[in-house]
């Protein structure tokens, strides 16, 4: 059947349906139009070609862009099985003209988003077809309406026709349906088809969602088509092709016009004969990889299932619901688990598509393919974990494009706790590369044309935006991290200027561990951070003289408790600076604040434990300390702070030091009934964070009675298996084995 006697040929379709797809094509092929028109950007009909390379391979997106924002984006995905897909390569193998006619992307672009009216419903034309047929699945009532209507039927075209009429009839109850800027749309294609006309005739075919159909088949004229897009704000944009995954088709993805099963569809596309006895295979091979028994007799007694449901419920084949259900039955004994894995991996899919070279990029977009081609870091995806050792060139070179991507806000990977080694050469990241990423690489292009120069650009020009201290450092050991080293005298100017201008010591604390990791960072990586080292010292020189003053000033709980996590910060920076005057003056700090009674007990037991830690304290200070903080005069609120900036993080040595158990043990039985009650809540949280063993153990030891055994030297016997006191030269013997586990050389 041609479409010359009645005008163009329309092709009413769904988006992403393979019956739809297999149905165009077989229209096609039948009326044999002169051109195709396909619902698109026409900003996109100078790269059609491009689908015709083999190096195409969809799911890809058309991308389009405005020029002067990047940000300002919009995709049109198309799958393998989408029926423009179809209709671009059937033209492409037959030498037909395929254009694009629908709305260009310069006025979509630059119009504000659609603002519905309230209370306005937006029409889901299959929804209601599915329900008027007596479907309460749309899905359902599309996969037996087309998606298992074969290709032999001996009209091609009456579907067409059919599903236009049940358009027109829709459109006719419901008017627009809600899609009001559809109008401005259908407006547009009708005045390409006017043009397409009159360049090849009327013989020519139109490949749209099956909602145009009734208003592109309309009696419009050319003057009010006209008045409707007169007046359409406009950008200056750019276009390419860009990979997609079946993940991005999915609903769940945020595309609108996305579809529940990708996966699915994909295989029933490709199947052309026995897809569910096909599907199920692939299934059993699933599940086979994760090691669960699954045999050929699972497949025969589910595809036998699947059918039978098919047959009880009226269908013309299983769909996805049937496999599904069998599958659960037969192959996974009934469980949730193994079928949420089959939904994830088959039903929708990490397939991702590819995108010809010969597609035009931004220079920053080459320059990033170029540096995963070298590197081996095929954009994937499904997510993955990457194990890098940053003493290897190669996994040094990839941490260092991975931070640069970072800080570009191209997240590619995500740092992640490593299950191995916490070693400072090593790092874990988990990689997946989703289609949006492609407009993040346009937008950074404004930086720089490689990555290296962009990140650089990006960081200088973050430097002199950031308005705090604590962001100029986090910047700083982002660009060591990445290897940002022409970056780095920027961002120290920017972050000299703050740290002089900074008066607030809770601020200056919070910054100075970010310094500190740099200079590890540094040494790892072979970076030379020497000028970050002159910053850091300042800074903690600064904080310890203003620390002891700004913890004595009438702190409340929170703001205790805040103090009290920047002193272990800055504890731990001293500790990475690796100057012995630094520890000097901090260790001096932390004993003034311990031996401060104005100072809140939160952060005097912090101080003191600290102090203990690191062998600046003796014991019987510290008992005598203990002692003072858990007299009757101190108030019992205070006194379990102490105990909880003390004792916090870890109970082992309260099992190895019975004495100041024992203080603990005395001060809670004399606490107040009344007061017991306020302070139980800070006791639970400090003891109820140790280890079951050590829980267990200090019960023991409580069940016994203090004072019953105690490892401080002249307090009584020791408990069993522990001696009196430290013994130097049998702790010194073990330092030449932890040498070489830790250096893999001899001392």
């Amino acid at each position: 059947m041609s479409g010359s006697a009645r005008g163009p040929l329309l092709l009413g379709v769904r988006h992403h349906g393979p019956g739809s797809a297999r149905a165009v094509r077989a229209a096609l092929e039948a009326a044999r139009p002169s051109a195709v028109l396909i619902e698109g950007p026409p900003e996109g009909d100078a790269l059609l070609a491009l689908a015709a390379d083999p190096g195409m391979r969809p799911p890809v997106a058309l991308l389009a862009h405005a020029a002067d924002d990047p940000g300002r984006a919009a995709f049109w995905p198309l799958a393998g099985f989408s029926p423009e897909w179809a209709a671009i390569r059937w033209a492409q193998d037959r030498d037909v003209p395929v254009r694009f006619i629908d709305l260009p992307a310069a006025h979509t672009l630059a119009a504000e988003p659609d603002a519905e009216a309230p209370g306005s419903v937006r029409l889901d034309p299959l929804a209601v077809l599915a329900e008027t047929a007596g479907y309460d699945d749309p899905e359902r009532w599309w996969e037996d309406v087309v998606e298992h209507r074969g290709t032999g039927a001996a009209d091609p075209l009456a579907a067409f026709e059919a599903l236009g009429e049940a358009m027109g009839a829709l459109r006719e109850e419901f008017g627009d349906g809600g899609h009001a800027r559809d109008l401005v749309r259908e407006a547009y294609m009708r005045q390409r088809m006017r043009a397409a006309r009159r360049e090849f005739g009327e013989d020519h075919a139109v490949v749209c969602g099956a909602w145009h159909v009734p208003a592109l088949r309309a009696k419009t004229t050319a003057a009010a088509d006209k008045a409707l897009l007169s007046g359409l704000p406009k950008v200056k944009v750019e276009t390419t092709w860009v990979p997609w995954t079946h993940r991005r088709l999915a609903r769940a993805g945020g595309y609108g016009a996305g579809i529940a099963s990708p996966g699915w569809y994909a295989h029933l596309f490709e199947a052309r004969d026995r897809p569910v006895e096909r599907w199920l295979t692939k299934v059993a091979g699933l599940l086979r990889e994760e090691d669960r028994q699954v045999s050929s007799a699972h497949v025969i007694e589910a595809v036998r299932l699947a059918q039978t449901l098919a047959a009880v419920r009226g269908r013309p084949l299983p769909g996805l619901t049937e496999t599904l259900e069998a599958v659960r039955a037969v192959m996974c004994d009934g469980s949730e688990v193994p079928l949420a894995l089959i939904e994830d991996r088959l039903v929708v899919g990490d397939v991702l598509g590819e995108v010809p070279d010969a597609a035009p990029v931004v220079p920053l977009q080459r320059d990033l393919t170029r540096r995963q081609r070298s590197l081996r870091l095929k954009a994937e995806a499904r997510e993955r974990e990457l194990e890098l050792d940053l003493r290897k060139e190669t996994d040094a070179a990839r941490s260092v494009l991975l931070h640069r991507l970072r800080l570009l806000g191209i997240e590619w990977g995500t740092p992640t706790a490593s299950r191995g080694s916490t070693g400072t050469f090593r790092e874990t990241w988990r990689l997946r590369w989703e289609p949006e990423l492609s407009v993040r690489v346009a937008e950074a292009g404004i930086w720089g044309t490689t990555v290296l120069a962009a990140a650089t650009a990006k960081a200088e020009a973050d430097a002199g935006a950031a308005a705090e201290l604590a962001e100029v450092t986090a910047l700083a050991e982002r660009c060591l991290e990445a290897g940002l080293g022409e970056a780095l005298p920027a961002v120290l100017r920017a972050l000299a200027d703050r740290a002089a201008l900074d008066t607030d010591v809770a601020r200056l604390a919070k910054a100075l561990p970010a310094l500190a990791r740099s200079l590890r960072y540094g040494d790892v990586r072979g970076t030379d951070a020497s000028a970050l080292a002159t910053v850091a010292a300042g800074l903690a020189e600064r904080i310890c003289v203003a620390l002891p003053a700004a913890c004595a000033a009438g702190l409340d709980g929170d703001a205790a408790a805040e103090l009290r996590g920047h002193v272990d910060g800055v504890h731990g920076a001293v500790g990475l600076l690796d100057r012995e005057d630094l520890r000097e003056r901090w260790s001096a700090v932390l004993r003034t604040l311990a031996a401060r009674d104005t100072v809140p007990g939160l952060i005097r037991g912090r101080a003191a434990r600290l102090l203990l830690d690191e062998g600046r304290l003796p014991q019987e200070e510290t008992a005598r300390l203990m002692g003072l903080a858990l007299s009757p005069a101190s108030a019992p609120a205070d006194a379990a702070g102490w105990i909880e900036g003390f004792a916090g993080g870890g109970g082992t040595l309260l099992v190895h030091d019975d004495r100041l158990l024992g203080l603990i043990d005395a001060w809670l039985v004399s606490v107040p009934e009344g007061a017991f009650i306020d302070v139980l809540p800070l006791l639970r949280r400090t003891f109820g964070a140790y280890e079951p063993g050590v829980r267990r153990t200090l019960g023991e030891l409580l069940r016994r009675g203090p004072g019953r055994g105690s490892t401080v030297p002249g307090a009584g016997a020791a408990p069993p298996g522990f001696a009196p006191a430290l013994d130097p030269t049998r702790a010194d013997a073990v330092l030449p084995l932890l040498h070489l586990l830790l250096t893999a050389a001899p001392p």
